[in-house]
């Protein structure tokens, strides 16, 4: 019994970590969105798959996984517009085969281009979205995540609550 004790204690206290640094992380995350009005809609373009690369990115594996392999290798399939006009989108494959299907097949995809006025920069999103639904989601997913943080911080601050007032009512 005192060892199944302590095995929920080390979890509530690690999962009371992991929800404060949700919370904080969605809170930061929050405030670094973009006002709809950032955006310009450039309208959808069609992307057309070209090349399938390989890309080094960072192992997200713990322990001795990610000392012994700081990087993995992972598969890109780029896109670029049909119409020239220099927009470019790039996609995850599974694997280079996979991606090398993609783009012998030549499948085309839609995408919405919006513009970020400040910096010049572009970004694509799925053709249904615009600029307000795009941020709206963004908005969503960081509330949803702060929400989920602060329920489970409130409950386990609720449940310490709980049992010091029954520790300090049986004394």
């Amino acid at each position: 019994m005192e060892k199944l004790r302590a095995i929920l204690f080390t979890a509530g206290l690690m999962l009371f970590l992991l929800a404060a640094v949700t919370g904080f992380l969605s809170v930061q995350d929050y405030l670094d969105i973009l006002p709809a009005e950032s955006y310009e809609d450039k309208g959808v373009y069609t992307f057309r798959p070209y090349q399938v690369l390989p890309v080094q990115v960072e192992n997200t594996g713990t322990g001795r996984e990610k000392r012994m392999n700081p990087t993995k290798t992972v598969y890109m399939v780029y896109y670029r517009d049909t119409e020239a006009k220099g927009y470019r989108w790039e996609e995850r494959a599974v694997s280079r085969e996979s991606g090398e299907k993609t783009v012998d097949a030549g499948v085309t995809v839609e995408r919405r281009v919006l513009s970020i006025l400040s910096s010049g920069a572009y970004i694509t999103v799925a053709p249904e979205l615009d600029a307000e639904r795009y941020t709206a989601g963004l908005r969503r997913r960081d509330l949803l995540l702060l929400g989920a943080s602060a329920a489970y911080i409130l409950f386990y601050l609720g449940a310490w609550c709980v049992l010091w007032y029954r520790r300090r009512k049986s004394i």
